[in-house]
C-alpha cells in the first residue's frame, strides 16, 4: 500500500469515526466564542460554552487571533480545524525529522502522518479541535533554526503569548547561553501582552491579575485527562488537591529537568535537551491534558534516528494504547483507583519522569571518569600539556556529540 493510499484510508476512518460519534470539537467552540467576545466587545472571561460549561482560559492575545473563527459557519469551521490539524501534523513530522537529523522524503512524512493521527494526543487534538499542533510547530521550527538565524526566538515568544506553557523554552535558551534568542523571545512575548492590553484592556487586567491564578478554572486536576504531576499525585494520594506535596515535587522536577536539559545541550545532545524541556513543561504545568502531549512525535523521531527501535516501539505503544481511558474514570472514580491501576491512569507523566531519569543518570563515559578521578600527571611535555590525554579522555563525549549531530 502506497503512503498516499495509507493516508487516505486513515483519514477516511478518522472522519467516519467522528461522524458516527457526533464529535462536538468542544475546544473549537470555545475559541469561536472567544473570538466572538472580542468582535462583539463582551466579557471575554465571563462566558461558558458547550454542555461541559467551558470558559476562556488563554491570554487576551489568543482571543484576538481567534476572531477569524467567527467568519465561517460552524460546520465549515470544524472541517477547517480538522484539515488544518492534519496538515499541521504533517508539518510537525517534517520538523521532527529535521530536528532529529532523520532523512525523510515525502513518502515517509505522508506515511508517518497517516499513522500519527492515531497517537492519542494527536487524535484528541483533532477531535477536540485544539491548537497544540500549531504551538508545537511554532516552537520546534524556531528551536531548530541556527543560533544566528534572523529573529530566532520570535516564534517561540508568540507561542508563549498564545499559551503560557512554551515560555519555559525561553528559560532553556538563556540557560544554554543563547541570550540573543532568549531576549528576542522575551520581547516577542511582551509584545503579545502589550497588544492584548491595547485591544482588550479590561480583559488583560482581569487575566493577568486574576484569571491566570485560577488553575481550577481550566478543569479538575485529579481526572485521568490530566497527565501532569499534579494529576498523578492527586490520583495516587486520593486527594482532589495535592497542594504542598505537588508544589514541592513540581519545583524539584522543574529544577532537575532544566538542569538535565542544560547538561544535554552542553554535551552536544541538543535534541534531548529540547525534549527534556518539553517533558518538564508538561510535568510541572498544573493541567496537562492528554492532548497536550503531542511532543511524542519529535520524541519518536529522535528515537528512530538514533536507532533505538525497541524504545521507539515501546513509546509508540504507550501513546497508541490509551491506557488512561481503560481505568474507571466516571465521576469521582479517578480518585478511588487501586495501586495497580495507577500506572495505567498516568502513563505520560511516568514516561516523562523516566525520560528525565535517563538524562540525569551518568552516561558510561562520565561514570568511568568520575570513578577514575583525575588522570595522573605525566613527566614528558607531550603528556603534560594535556592535549593527548584530554583528547582520549573526551573521546566518548566527542562521539556522542557527533552522533547527535547527524
Amino acid at each position: 500500500m502506497s503512503a498516499g493510499v495509507l493516508l487516505a484510508v486513515s483519514l477516511a476512518a478518522l472522519a467516519t469515526l467522528c461522524v458516527l460519534q457526533h464529535i462536538p470539537m468542544a475546544d473549537t467552540l470555545v475559541y469561536r466564542a472567544e473570538g466572538a467576545a472580542v468582535a462583539n466587545g463582551t466579557d471575554l472571561y465571563g462566558f461558558t460554552v458547550t454542555q461541559w460549561q467551558l470558559p476562556a482560559t488563554y491570554p487576551p492575545f489568543a482571543a484576538i487571533l481567534f476572531v477569524p473563527t467567527t467568519w465561517l459557519p460552524l460546520g465549515a469551521l470544524k472541517v477547517a480545524f480538522a484539515v488544518g490539524n492534519t496538515a499541521l501534523l504533517a508539518l510537525l513530522v517534517h520538523l521532527s525529522c529535521r530536528f532529529a537529523r532523520l532523512p525523510a522524503g515525502p513518502a515517509l512524512v505522508v506515511a508517518a502522518t497517516a499513522l500519527g493521527v492515531w497517537l492519542e494526543p494527536v487524535f484528541q487534538t483533532i477531535v477536540f479541535g485544539q491548537i497544540n499542533l500549531a504551538l508545537a510547530c511554532l516552537v520546534l521550527w524556531d528551536l531548530t533554526r541556527t543560533d544566528d538565524a534572523l529573529g530566532k526566538g520570535f516564534a517561540l515568544g508568540v507561542a508563549a503569548g498564545v499559551k503560557l506553557t512554551p515560555a519555559i523554552f525561553i528559560v532553556y535558551l538563556l540557560l544554554t547561553g543563547r541570550v540573543r534568542a532568549g531576549l528576542t523571545a522575551v520581547a516577542s512575548l511582551t509584545g503579545t501582552v502589550l497588544l492584548g492590553a491595547l485591544v482588550l484592556p479590561h480583559a488583560s487586567v482581569d487575566f493577568w491579575t486574576r484569571r491566570i491564578f485560577e488553575t481550577g478554572r481550566v478543569g479538575k486536576p485529579w481526572i485521568v485527562d490530566n497527565q501532569s504531576l499534579q494529576g498523578l499525585l492527586a490520583r495516587l494520594l486520593h486527594r482532589p488537591e495535592p497542594g504542598a506535596v505537588w508544589l514541592a515535587v513540581a519545583a524539584l522536577v522543574a529544577a532537575a529537568g532544566l538542569w538535565a536539559a542544560r547538561r544535554a545541550a552542553g554535551e552536544g545532545r541538543e535534541t534531548w535537551g529540547v525534549l527534556a524541556v518539553a517533558a518538564t513543561a508538561l510535568l510541572v504545568s498544573p493541567i496537562s491534558w492528554s492532548h497536550h502531549w503531542v511532543w511524542c512525535v519529535p520524541l519518536l523521531a529522535v528515537l528512530v534516528a538514533e536507532g533505538r527501535g525497541r524504545a521507539a516501539a515501546a513509546v509508540a505503544v504507550v501513546f497508541l494504547a490509551r491506557p488512561l481511558w481503560l481505568v474507571p474514570h466516571e465521576g469521582p472514580l479517578d480518585l478511588r483507583l487501586p495501586w495497580w491501576q495507577q500506572p495505567l491512569a498516568s502513563p505520560y507523566p511516568l514516561l516523562a519522569l523516566g525520560l528525565l531519569g535517563y538524562l540525569l543518570w551518568p552516561r558510561p563515559g562520565r561514570r568511568r571518569a568520575l570513578l577514575a578521578g583525575p588522570a595522573p600527571a605525566r613527566e614528558d611535555n607531550g603528556d603534560r600539556d594535556g592535549r593527548e590525554g584530554g583528547h582520549s579522555r573526551d573521546g566518548s563525549r566527542s562521539g556522542l556529540g557527533a552522533r547527535s549531530g547527524r
